[in-house]
């Protein structure tokens, strides 16, 4: 079956409450929509984040879209390698991390559309599943550590497993929130993310601080441009370690692997290129010895689903996954629904993806982004 089209609809999404994290605040998220049509009208949906620019990414999905045109939707690994080839590598523009970016959408609608096709789920495209459910974190959020407790107050009133918070906004609003959150949840388990946010020196006192709060581990304390700067913190640190913006090529996470640098692998489908470049991850790690936990990103329930997908999938996956539809004040996915219970999802094996999209709010978010003000 060949593709008819490809299009792109950049779409700007609220926030319930401002994201906050190292790297600042954030009120939306801005992702870029891919609709991959057959030619029997049937439809495959896929999504992007958008670092640096959206607009400037959609034209370049534009770009890449228009060469896949006429080429069979199941050949769409060799679609990208030639269009990689073309626009990137032919130019001198070998740039691993973007091109992730744009390659994990355009497969994502590519394998929602061949499972519609085929009437399976994406999970019997990458090899069956493992298992029927997957398990993810609770993520907490709030403006204040007294805010952020309440939340984890209420996460595991609802019988949440496992409680994830962001630190490395400063060493006081730090301190105070993991003191109010381990005292608000018990003996739940605690996990933590720095997203860069230290040097080696900084980050070992900060995990020192941290241990006696028994935190199960902790994402990227250090800066994603040195793996040797992960090793050393790992080496020394009372806290388990997880590689998150470490790693975005394979080369990466074998690096990771290789040298010891983590105790966990997390990454998601957006970093490493898409479904299939996560199962490939996963299977790096394996020979390891460690788990991967899927690192969603600011995106919509697409996915969630997608991750979802593969999440069933990988043998060696981790028992608390990330999700980030949640944050949004509207999300466009219809249905199923995406919410964990007791920190478990289990979607129905429905064809593709398994989601429908709620075509007004989709309406509304592209709206919000062409409203906006982006200077």
């Amino acid at each position: 079956m060949k593709i008819k089209s490809v299009t792109v609809t950049s779409l700007r999404l609220p926030l319930k409450v401002p994201y906050i994290w190292s790297q600042g605040v954030e009120e939306a998220f801005v992702v870029n929509l891919i609709a991959m049509e057959a030619e029997d009208g049937t439809i495959g949906y896929g999504e992007t984040t958008t670092a640096p620019d959206a607009t400037a990414q959609a034209r370049v999905l534009d770009k890449v879209g228009r060469r896949l045109v006429g080429t069979s939707v199941f050949d769409i690994a060799a679609g990208w390698a030639d269009a990689y080839r073309a626009l990137f590598l032919t130019f001198g523009g070998n740039m691993p991390r973007y091109a992730n970016q744009l390659q994990s959408g355009l497969e994502m609608a590519a394998l929602d559309l061949q499972g519609k096709l085929l009437g399976r789920p994406v999970w019997d495209l990458l090899g069956g599943q493992r298992r029927k459910d997957v398990g993810y974190f609770y993520f907490l959020q709030g403006e204040s550590p007294k805010a952020i407790a309440a939340d984890a107050a209420h996460a595991v009133s609802i019988g949440e497993p496992v409680i994830y918070l962001k630190v490395g906004v400063g060493t006081e609003h730090d301190r105070d929130a993991v003191r109010l959150v381990r005292e608000a949840i018990g003996d739940a388990r605690l996990r933590l993310d720095a997203n860069e946010a230290w040097d080696v020196s900084t980050a070992i006192r900060r995990l020192t601080d941290f241990a006696p709060y028994g935190i199960e581990y902790i994402e990227q304390p250090t800066t994603s441009r040195s793996i040797e700067a992960l090793r050393r913190v790992t080496e020394r640190s009372p806290i388990a370690i997880g590689a998150d913006q470490a790693i975005f090529t394979l080369d990466e996470v074998y690096r990771v692997c290789a040298t010891g640098a983590a105790d966990m692998v997390a990454i998601g489908p957006r970093e490493i290129g898409g479904l299939r470049g996560t199962i490939k991850a996963a299977t790096i790690a394996e020979g390891a010895g460690l788990n991967l936990c899927i690192h969603s990103s600011m995106t919509t329930g697409i996915s969630t689903c997608a991750e979802h997908h593969v999440g069933r999938a990988i043998p060696n996956l981790d028992d608390g996954n990330q999700i980030m539809w949640q944050l949004l004040k509207e999300d466009i996915v219809e249905s199923p629904g995406l919410t964990p219970v007791k920190g478990r999802l289990a979607l129905a094996g429905r064809p593709g993806l398994g989601f429908t999209l709620n075509a007004d709010a989709v309406a509304r978010a592209a709206e919000l982004f062409r409203k906006h003000d982006w200077s």
